[in-house]
């Protein structure tokens, strides 16, 4: 009985983790078929708690990005519901935004909470690598597109979910939070808080803009680029504990020897 309860305690950590990931102790399929098609696994990027992506390529080498969103429980509580619901409202932004060429295109869905869409040739923003004249122009005049759709991508704030595509041009991928009018159109204040998403999404462009090409910021965008506003810091407080201890976590379950699945987050 004692033997039990050390192995149990033992091996809790791994529970615990294994808990934070979309898919529990699965991961990605090694491959998978659409419309015919055949595409093998070719890398795992990510897997966190509310989804698991990958990138695939079938026999010609063509690439595409398979996004499932969780299907197992956490602390007892079933969530297939919440990654069903992750999946349609995510596939619905990148129907409505299929006519944009820098907006990948969704290709299907994939089960119940998976779906694919065309991969972009490109590189997510970082500092190592140089941004063409005239990029975050264009990032804002795509941006004025969606919000002339009532569409606020939400976050921008995470430079990975812009692409420097090898055309030259961003391209916007992962609407997980994204919202629109049908999203809020119910609430009191509903499109007053759709505008304020949509003017967060530029303070979060200037901001990268600023560290990228601070040589293209004009004046007043280097003040607004400063300017934090109440949501920002409201957004802040409210998830800084869950970052907080999904880090110390993970850095016990590193210094004890147990390294992270492929691909997690």
């Amino acid at each position: 009985m004692e033997d039990s309860r050390a192995i149990d305690r033992a091996e809790q950590p791994e529970r615990v983790m294994y808990s934070m990931r979309a898919l529990g102790r699965a991961g990605l399929p090694e491959d998978f078929e659409l419309d015919g098609m055949r595409y093998r696994l070719w890398r795992s990027v990510k897997h966190d708690f509310v989804a698991a992506t990958g990138f695939y390529r079938d026999a010609d080498g063509r690439k595409v990005v398979l996004k499932i969103s969780r299907t197992v429980s956490f602390a007892g509580i079933p969530l297939h519901w919440m990654g069903r619901w992750a999946c349609r409202r995510e596939m619905h932004f990148y129907r409505r935004l299929a006519d944009l060429p820098n907006i990948p295109r969704l290709l299907g869905q994939l089960g119940t909470t998976g779906f694919v869409h065309e991969y972009v040739e490109g590189r997510p923003l970082s500092a190592g690598r140089a941004v063409p004249d005239g990029f975050f122009q264009q990032l804002q005049e795509l941006l004025s597109q969606l919000h002339s759709r009532n569409i606020a991508y939400v976050d921008t704030n995470k430079p990975q979910n812009i692409l420097l595509g090898d055309d030259g041009r961003p391209h916007l991928i992962d609407f997980q939070i994204s919202v629109d009018l049908a999203c809020v159109r119910r609430w009191a204040w509903g499109r007053r808080l759709l505008r304020l998403a949509a003017r967060e999404d530029f303070y979060h462009i200037l901001k990268h803009k600023r560290r990228l090409r601070p040589d293209e910021l004009t004046d007043e965008e280097r003040i607004a680029s400063r300017r934090k506003s109440p949501i920002i810091r409201l957004h802040r407080f409210v998830f800084k504990p869950y970052f907080f201890v999904r880090r110390r976590l993970f850095r016990h379950l590193r210094a004890t020897g147990r390294l992270l699945p492929e691909g997690s987050k």
